[in-house]
């Protein structure tokens, strides 16, 4: 009995399985379809993203357009608004009663294809408020990286008028990485390491003056790099490569049928 059973067993692991060539044209087939259904969808996701991003760019633009608008604030408004509101883009005028001589560089910054940085100097507004940080322009850097740029910073106390603006944290790196020195060398824009280490609490925001006197320093930072019709444009991109890949398929499709069809 334990034979037959054994014999029936190795009998039935022997069977060989027969692959048509049918078959492997239905496989082929399929494979096909399920590359097609996905590369499409997954252009026209990229294409409704885009929309979407758009949609968020005309919506921050709006804000950013009655923040303009809008009377500047006063520096102890400022102070006074919610630690975590969005303050990038409202106007703020303030009298700088002094200046700071430290100067802050942060680095790897790029106006009109020349790499650089942006110049900052610390103020005070009055004697018992946190001190804000003033952006002065933009300066190219050099061929030697060891050789900082020279920057005249604010040389006495003056009125300033401009926007704020609040830089986007990394994700990969927020940290200010500093290089000691005058001007002291960062990274990335982070004002609560940067209060730290100059040993004074700082304003929320950095303020963008419209023009300071005897500077003629370009100040190239934009709260909306891309404008919403630029993502408009790239989902037309996306949703135009997805129309013609179907087209392509399609197309590959039909002439693989008609060369089956045709008497050799």
């Amino acid at each position: 009995m334990k034979s037959s059973s054994s014999t029936k067993t190795s009998l039935n692991t022997n069977i060989p399985v027969i692959t048509t060539p049918m078959m492997k044209f239905a496989w082929a087939k399929l494979f096909v379809a399920v590359i097609t259904v996905l590369v499409f969808a997954i252009l026209v996701k990229l294409g409704l993203w885009q929309l979407n991003r758009a949609e968020e760019k005309s919506l921050w633009q709006a804000e950013l357009s009655q923040r303009h608008q809008a009377a500047p604030l006063s520096y102890s408004r400022l102070l006074a608004m919610p630690k975590d509101s969005s303050l990038t883009g409202y106007r703020l005028e303030i009298n700088a009663t002094s200046v700071d001589t430290q100067l802050i560089l942060l680095d790897n910054q790029v106006y009109n294809g020349a790499v650089g940085y942006l110049a900052y100097q610390v103020v005070s507004v009055s004697m018992s408020s946190p001190k804000l940080l003033v952006e002065l322009g933009f300066v190219p850097g050099g061929g030697d990286r060891r050789i900082l740029p020279d920057v005249r910073p604010l040389q006495t106390p003056q009125p300033l008028r401009g926007k704020l603006y609040q830089k986007s944290a990394n994700p990969l790196s927020n940290q200010l990485l500093a290089e000691p020195g005058n001007p002291i060398r960062i990274q990335n824009l982070n004002l609560t390491e940067l209060a730290q280490l100059i040993n004074s609490p700082l304003a929320p925001a950095v303020l963008q003056p419209d023009e300071i006197s005897g500077s003629d320093l370009p100040h190239p930072w934009q709260p909306i790099p891309l404008s919403a019709q630029k993502h408009q444009g790239y989902a037309l991109q996306w949703f135009s490569m997805a129309a013609a890949f179907l087209i392509l398929m399609g197309y590959l499709l039909i002439i693989k049928k008609k060369n089956k069809m045709s008497p050799h």
